[in-house]
């Protein structure tokens, strides 16, 4: 017991949380964008995926993490467009098409994948680059909090800074207010001029936008290399996630950060020989329990709803 409360309480741990909630951050705040405008975006799997696979092989083909992580954006972008398409102009469901994705990304990386390096487990045969870490000046110098706070990837930091540049445009700019209108109202969004399918489109892209930088992160910073289905069930995870943390960002960030603190968590009983099979399931039981209290919270506002309805309607009769 010593030992997890030694683990727990040190440096390293903060440090582990804050680099594993990375890619679930970016990811909640994808899931958030589409779920503002009413397009719950399944294939965010699919998308961190995809780019997580072209960030890796075009900067080993180009010598640049940088060229490397566009191409992993411009990857993930697309996907986000196919689905839109898919679901905006060809009218697919939306859920079938986000799982078609999911099962087109990994299939499809992992058969690039051997074609490219003969490999279809990793791409450890293939040189890799990583986009660099920062060491913040006179914070990395302070006992404790330099360690847990400096030294991260450049994109743990764009991570936490985006969370409030979204809860910015969400709420405080044209673009979120027509957001928010479509996703509540579709029908009254469009009396009022407002093109609720150009809407979506933005948010689906800029859903896959968020998508990218969180599987970018996974094959250029997480680790230095692409394995197959490395996101790990991320994408979903995510999605619950943003639902513990409703409309809003800072929530959003504080449910990715309970799943971070999870599987930081089974990290830190793997080192103390606890099971592997016990600790790798502790971020999906997390999810479980999350989503029961999220649903159950739910079931009871509802119910208080319908009791606050019906209300006047039996004191008129009375």
């Amino acid at each position: 017991m010593s030992e997890i409360a030694k683990g727990i309480l040190s440096a390293e741990f903060v440090y582990s949380v804050l680099r594993v909630t990375t890619p679930l951050l970016f990811a909640v705040m994808g899931a958030l964008f589409s779920e503002i405008a009413g397009v719950i975006n399944i294939a965010l799997e699919g998308m961190m995926l995809m780019a997580a696979f072209w960030g890796v092989i075009v900067s080993a083909f180009t010598g640049s993490a940088w060229i490397g992580m566009l191409a992993g954006l411009a990857s993930a972008l697309l996907l986000a467009l196919a689905l839109a398409y898919f679901h905006l102009n060809l009218r697919t469901n939306l859920i079938l098409a986000g799982i078609a994705l999911n099962l087109f990304a990994s299939g499809s990386t992992v058969f690039l994948l051997y074609l490219i390096s003969g490999d279809k487990g990793s791409s450890a045969s293939i040189k890799s680059y990583v986009l660099p870490r920062i060491e913040i000046p006179i914070l990395k110098d302070i006992p404790f909090i330099g360690e847990a706070f400096s030294g991260h990837h450049i994109l743990t930091y764009v991570a936490f800074i985006t969370v409030f540049l979204v809860q910015y445009l969400i709420y405080r700019t044209p673009l979120g207010l027509k957001m928010r209108a479509v996703g509540e109202n579709p029908e009254a969004a469009e009396s009022v001029g407002i093109s609720v399918k150009r809407v979506r489109y933005i948010a689906l892209l800029l859903s896959g936008l968020m998508a990218g930088f969180g599987g970018v992160f996974l094959s250029m910073g997480y680790v230095s290399w692409f394995a197959r289905d490395m996101t790990s069930g991320r994408g979903f995870i995510a999605l619950a996630a943003q639902a513990l943390g409703g409309k809003s960002a800072i929530g959003g960030m504080l449910g990715a950060m309970l799943f971070g603190l999870a599987e930081a968590l089974s990290y830190t009983f793997q080192a103390i020989r606890i099971p592997s099979e016990f600790t790798n399931m502790m971020p999906f039981v997390f999810t479980l329990i999350a989503l029961a209290v999220y649903a159950r919270s739910l079931l009871v506002k509802h119910k208080k709803a319908s009791i606050a309805k019906t209300k006047p309607d039996v004191e008129s009769e009375v």
